[in-house]
């Protein structure tokens, strides 16, 4: 296990590698003399640059893509938050593993590779209304799990997520760290009616105050308000970091999971895109805390990873011209 205490994890979260500034400067120098006025392609052109800065090379590559879905199951589901029943986290882990489900669908599209990974989804976290999600050692296990699935090989990396009565967890941890009342980070999630909007405000606010004591420290918050599959998409994104993979970003559940990292450093998330805003109520306002500008908003609120898996086909839009338009030397064209 990458971690085995708090401090531990700690301090990997705050020594973080920087990227690679002169493989940026040489993507952008780059697209200034393809055939096309400068900066005409808007932000595909960023998203050269950004791959060549955390690849570390200024021709970047997507031969290996992968997404990765993560699933845990909540105690908060006691509380009445989701229109869909708990064991529906298990029933979709099935329904990953026969294909069915739209992350295999937008993932083979993208010619991406899908790895499910269940974290003891047969066994829910603590109802964070009543008791911690998990113990120290639950999430520093799945933080570990998370870090151990990113492959150093990769290049370019999604993440995503299944839980039922996760979007209460997200919201709980987003309020935790931004503050703001609790309604104002709740959304219908699965399809809550209004009854279920108020039930998943009050557990977040009954939440809050029983872990009043944990809430000045961001790793501390997402354990006793998170889930296994948010620590363990937290601990994927800081493999990334670590290992030079540069990370689309899903929705809601998966931004508010890797929050706490830019809490610990404001760096934290610069290797990180997020891919698009979802329909779910909090997740613009979670991005504008956190600094980061969608690629697209789609109305999408699924999870799963789907927004990201998604927008791998815009990268692969923005390498394919980065890597093969002419510059204008070599294509004979005058230069404005």
């Amino acid at each position: 296990m990458p971690f085995k205490s708090f401090d531990e994890l700690l301090v990997a979260c705050t020594n973080l590698p920087a990227g690679d500034g002169k493989a940026a400067a040489a993507a952008l120098a780059r697209q200034d003399t393809l055939t096309k006025p400068q900066g005409s392609l808007g932000r595909l052109e960023e998203i050269a640059a950004w791959l060549a800065r955390w690849q570390r090379r200024a021709m970047p590559r997507l031969d290996k893509v992968q997404v990765v879905v993560f699933a845990g199951s909540h105690g908060v589901t006691a509380q009445g938050v989701s229109a869909f029943p708990a064991e529906v986290t298990h029933q979709m882990v099935a329904n990953f593993a026969g294909g069915g489900a739209a992350i295999n669908q937008l993932a083979r599209t993208a010619d991406a590779k899908l790895t499910v990974v269940p974290l003891e989804v047969e066994r829910s976290t603590g109802d964070f209304t009543q008791t911690a999600a998990m113990s120290e050692q639950e999430f520093l296990a799945a933080v570990s799990t998370g870090y151990d699935a990113v492959d150093a090989d990769t290049d370019l990396i999604c993440f995503g997520e299944m839980g039922i009565g996760n979007t209460t967890t997200a919201a709980a941890i987003a309020a935790a760290l931004f503050g703001s009342e609790p309604a104002s980070w709740v959304g219908r999630g699965t399809g809550v009616d209004d009854a279920g909007l108020k039930r998943k405000a009050a557990a977040i606010e009954k939440g809050l105050a029983l872990h009043k004591a944990a809430l000045g420290d961001p790793l501390r918050t997402a354990a006793a308000l998170g889930g296994r599959e948010l620590a363990a998409i937290m601990g994927a994104t800081l493999a990334a970091r670590v290992k030079n993979v540069p990370v689309l970003l899903d929705g809601f559940v998966c931004t508010a999971a890797v929050a706490p990292l830019q809490r610990l450093a404001p760096n934290g998330l610069a290797h990180v895109m997020a891919a698009h805003v979802s329909a779910e109520a909090g997740h613009r306002k979670l991005l504008e805390a956190l600094g980061l500008t969608p690629l697209f908003d789609l109305g999408m609120r699924l999870g799963e990873g789907s927004g990201a898996a998604l927008a791998i086909n815009v990268v692969r839009s923005a390498l394919a011209c980065h890597v093969g338009m002419a510059s204008f030397a070599e294509a004979g064209v005058s230069e404005g």
